[in-house]
């Protein structure tokens, strides 16, 4: 019965009266359903945080729902500070929380944006690190970042490392070490005694120490952590970080790899890189030319090619021939996606059918070079430009008389199909199963199609939902044995008012 209050509680069509007796009636997950409904009036908002507690009042309070008047930051604190986090809190509140004896509290409030200066300064000062780390991590205030840069703890400037607002002289210091007092702690030998190298996979279920991490005086782990959150940072100067094109670590030389403001000649040396994993970074990287394009082309480290098939500017003939050597799927990638209208044009009257298929993955492609590829002989191909809107009826019927069970479920994906071909797709023989969720979910399904996804064990839920089924139908699979089924009949705006009645009766 749960499960169907659940999917009554995000019915559209559940009438105002039967919300009330939800909120009075229903347990804390359908609650969260509730607290979702678009139609939810501030009263019964307000009714349901005072049923519920802070866990779904902080739940509305994300959602714009519930106010700052209506809000006690004593009985719901969590609901309060989710306010503060949207802008919508009280300037006192945050003064309340900043010294509150609750860390978790605390380290709530430091995530907050906007926050008061004197509250920064006691966040900034707390006793708790986790509550300081958080506030290096998230604080919006440049200054208060930059003090933070030179806190004595090592966990703090890791944080600060990843804020964007931290000013860049201060990334530059966190990143190379200098200009900065030498942290005192980290969060490994203020808890063991060093040096120490934490197992990757520690037997202790209270450790909460990172896998890997170590300290042998000089915080190793936690300053090498740093500097890959600072190398990560676009605001950290492209000339300090380019530095560390040769440094030790692939980690770090990864990180640097996939900088878009990179200079030619760190893109030269990272290409000649021995770690695959920094050569398949820089293929993605929009930085590199065509030059380097064609060079790693030919690289066979893992992800090289993948990465590079994906990068803004490479020429179509690279792309075709990296394109044949790796997996790339059912994707628009951002060179096509780029591609002028003469391109769009070239690819799509290519030789290679593979192009072509690259090429019909585009949903705006003019009328006349849409249709040409939806008759394209190649079934790739016209799977690829299936689910383009606008195809015509009478086009969609000749793919699936060319091409069968190829291209079905992507035609059935189509946001123009005709109800007549889903109701036939769906009621041939032996239907191709992704053509049947296709079908169960789309809006121009018709109740005989609708019915026949029925059969399928996936389809079924999404049938189930579905406000083309009938409501005898639909009232029947509130008793359904999968839970997903019936908790999705309940969500129908097609089941019978008297069902919803029913299901919320005491």
């Amino acid at each position: 019965m749960d499960h169907l209050l659940g999917g009554l509680a995000a019915n559209p069509a559940l009438p105002s009266g039967l919300v009330d007796r939800l909120i009075a009636t229903a347990d804390a997950d359908a609650a969260s359903y509730l607290a979702d409904r678009a139609d939810l009036s501030p009263a019964q908002a307000v009714a349901l945080a005072r049923r519920f507690g802070d866990e779904v009042a902080v739940h509305l309070a994300y959602a714009g729902r519930l106010p700052a008047a209506d809000v006690d930051p004593g009985a719901w604190p969590r609901a309060a500070l989710a306010l503060l986090d949207a802008g919508a809190g009280r300037p006192e509140w945050a003064r309340r929380f900043a010294a509150d004896p609750d860390t978790g509290l605390r380290e709530k409030l430091a995530a907050c944006p906007g926050l008061p200066p004197d509250v920064l300064e006691t966040l900034a000062g707390d006793a708790d690190t986790g509550v300081v780390a958080e506030l290096g991590l998230w604080t919006t205030a440049p200054a208060t970042a930059a003090l933070l840069a030179r806190h004595p703890h090592a966990e703090v400037r890791r944080a600060v490392a990843t804020n964007t607002r931290t000013p860049p002289a201060e990334l530059v210091a966190l990143l190379t070490g200098g200009g900065l007092p030498p942290a005192r702690w980290c969060s490994v030998c203020e808890r063991e005694e060093i040096p120490f190298v934490h197992e990757p996979y520690c037997p202790r279920p209270d450790c909460a120490l990172r896998p890997g991490a170590s300290c042998d005086g000089s915080h190793a782990s936690t300053v090498h952590e740093t500097q890959q959150f600072a190398l990560r940072n676009p605001r950290t100067p492209v000339e300090a970080a380019a530095g560390f094109v040769r440094h030790p670590s692939p980690l770090l030389r990864r990180e640097l790899a996939a900088r878009p403001d990179l200079p030619p000649e760190a893109c030269e040396l990272l290409a000649a890189d021995p770690d695959p994993g920094v050569r398949s970074g820089l293929a993605g990287n929009p930085a590199i030319g065509e030059d380097l394009i064609r060079t790693l082309a030919a690289d066979r480290g893992h992800d090289v090619q993948r990465r590079l098939a994906h990068h803004p500017r490479i020429p179509w003939d690279v792309l075709a021939r990296v394109a044949r050597t790796t997996r790339i799927g059912p994707v628009l990638l951002p060179g096509v996606a780029a591609a002028s209208a003469a391109e769009v044009g070239e690819l799509a009257a290519s030789a290679d059918p593979l192009l072509r298929m690259l090429v019909a993955e585009r949903r705006d492609l003019p009328p006349a070079v849409r249709d040409a590829l939806a008759a394209d002989p190649d079934a790739k191909v016209a799977k690829a430009v299936a689910p383009h809107p606008g195809l015509p009826g009478e086009v969609l019927r000749a793919m699936v008389r060319r091409h069968g069970d190829q291209v079905a479920a992507r035609v059935a994906a189509n946001p123009d199909a005709p109800p007549g071909l889903l109701e036939r797709l769906a009621r041939q023989e032996r239907p191709p199963r992704k053509a049947l969720r296709e079908i169960a979910r789309h809006p121009r399904a018709t109740a005989a199609a609708l019915t026949a996804c029925l059969t399928d064990p996936r389809a079924r839920p999404l049938a189930a939902a579905h406000p083309a089924l009938p409501p005898q139908v639909v009232a029947d699979l509130l008793a359904d044995d999968d839970p997903q089924v019936g908790a999705a009949a309940a969500a129908n705006p097609s089941l019978p008012p008297a069902e919803m009645a029913r299901l919320t009766r005491p």
